[in-house]
């Protein structure tokens, strides 16, 4: 993590911003030698620099965890990164991990003892309704849950494991 005081002090050393120290330590090596050759863009730049330090280190801190976190084990088998980052309000950036949707099908079936609906799911997991249908069919077509109707027509699916007994269904 880069630390806003440390930035400042290399700010100061290179002849207030003008060679651009606080830009290398940043990991910004094109505009660090580009201040290095125009002093500081004619000092301009290191005025500005002075100023907007603490956004800086607050953007090279995001981008250090961004590059770092995409070649940790949060990956699926898609590919895709497993793990989100989130602003906890002060200036560090702190990553969790992201709930399948598998999982959210999974909670709130429990939470509703064995029955969850698409709309539902999508509610949960913050996705189309589209895509919660489909995470809930591949559920049926492996054998997990089944497709049933309430008597009062509704559509659900159930995961039988978690089911309550006493649930007011109808085969489909």
């Amino acid at each position: 993590m880069y630390n806003v005081g440390l930035a400042y002090l290399f700010w100061l050393v290179s002849g207030f911003g003008a060679l651009g120290f606080h830009r290398f330590y940043l990991g910004k090596i094109p505009t660090g030698l580009l201040w290095m050759c125009t002093g500081g863009l004619g000092m301009l730049g290191s005025i500005y620099d002075f100023f907007t330090l603490p956004g800086q280190v607050r953007e090279a801190n995001i981008r250090n965890a961004l590059l770092s976190g995409g070649a940790a084990a949060g990956r699926d088998g898609a590919g895709h990164n497993g793990w989100r980052y989130v602003n906890d309000g002060s200036s560090r950036i702190v990553r969790e991990r992201k709930e399948t949707v598998e999982r959210v099908i999974l909670r709130t079936a429990k939470q509703n003892k064995g029955i969850v609906t698409a709309s539902e799911v999508a509610l949960e997991a913050n996705i189309s309704m589209e895509d919660a249908k489909k995470a809930l069919d591949t559920l049926v077509s492996k054998g997990f849950a089944d497709l049933r109707v309430r008597k009062s027509g509704t559509i659900v699916y159930t995961l039988p494991e978690l089911m309550d007994s006493d649930s007011p269904l109808e085969d489909f």
